[in-house]
């Protein structure tokens, strides 16, 4: 489901960076190809981690939003964010520090930011 590098980064982007346009995950430091990016949203969509839906103010738009089995995904890309940042810079070191000082506080506060995110749209 999430086995491939994009996969992983999109859904990071969501649960860390609130990403939610195909815009905001395209300009990921990354750089994912638009065929790509495409091609695994439709992917994440079908597999049930995500669900695109119609942005409110402009309905030719679709938005983002991570589901219920997307969110989770936390503890475990937390684990592997944390890992990454044992091995090499990862330039967000406050999110790095908050993981670490409060790992469960830290995922607490991204599940209620996903449901006032989730929740606000529906």
């Amino acid at each position: 489901m999430v086995g491939d590098r994009w996969s992983l980064l999109i859904v990071r982007d969501m649960m860390l960076a609130g990403a939610s346009s195909y815009a905001d995950l395209l300009a990921s430091h990354e750089g994912i190809a638009t065929n790509i990016l495409t091609d695994r949203l439709k992917k994440l969509a079908r597999d049930g981690i995500i669900a695109a839906q119609r942005h409110p103010d402009d309905r030719r738009k679709k938005i983002y939003v991570l589901t219920r089995k997307g969110i989770e995904l936390a503890p475990v890309l937390a684990e592997l964010v944390l890992w990454a940042a044992a091995h090499e810079d990862t330039g967000r070191q406050a999110l790095i520090q908050d993981m670490r000082e409060d790992k469960a506080k830290f995922l607490a506060g991204l599940r209620k930011d996903w449901e006032k995110r989730t929740f606000r749209r529906n």
